[in-house]
């Protein structure tokens, strides 16, 4: 009877371990859009998507090196890409997603920054990657955009 126990509890470990090997991380809420919308696509016409939750699906090129409260995703079209922005502590994004496939569902969004917040914002990414920041570079405002991230899967 222990030896039957011992068998069968050393198959369920092996089982659970494969398993495990296996799956993806999954971060923040469950994704419930089906449709993935191409990165490009919105960024041909971010006007139709402002304020919608979107599908997207990218190579991750770059993670907030401070808090992983970002990711950057690489768009289907060549030198392009979007932010992905989650709420600092409610998901975590682990440096090593970088150059994996991340899924994320989120929420399309739009800003319009004056020259001294495009500086701000400059300043704030150049000092998270530990980079020099020349603020004579920013010549006026820009428009931002970003998906509000609520939920993503990173492929192993």
């Amino acid at each position: 009877m222990k030896t039957k126990l011992l068998i069968f509890t050393f198959i369920f470990m092996m089982f659970s371990v494969a398993g495990f090997a296996g799956e993806e991380g999954k971060y923040g809420k469950k994704i419930t859009l089906q449709d993935t919308t191409k990165i490009s696509t919105i960024m041909e016409n971010p006007d139709k998507f402002v304020g919608k939750k979107v599908l997207v699906e990218g190579l991750i090129l770059e993670v907030c090196p401070k808090r992983g409260c970002w990711i950057n995703l690489a768009s289907d079209k060549e030198f392009q890409q979007i932010r992905i922005k989650v709420k600092d502590g409610e998901i975590v994004f682990p440096m090593e997603a970088k150059g994996k496939t991340a899924t994320v569902e989120g929420e399309f969004q739009i800003f319009e920054l004056s020259k001294e917040q495009v500086i701000n914002m400059k300043k704030h990414q150049a000092e998270e990657k530990g980079e020099e920041f020349d603020e004579s570079t920013v010549k006026g405002g820009e428009t931002y955009y970003q998906i509000k991230g609520i939920g993503a899967v990173i492929s192993k």
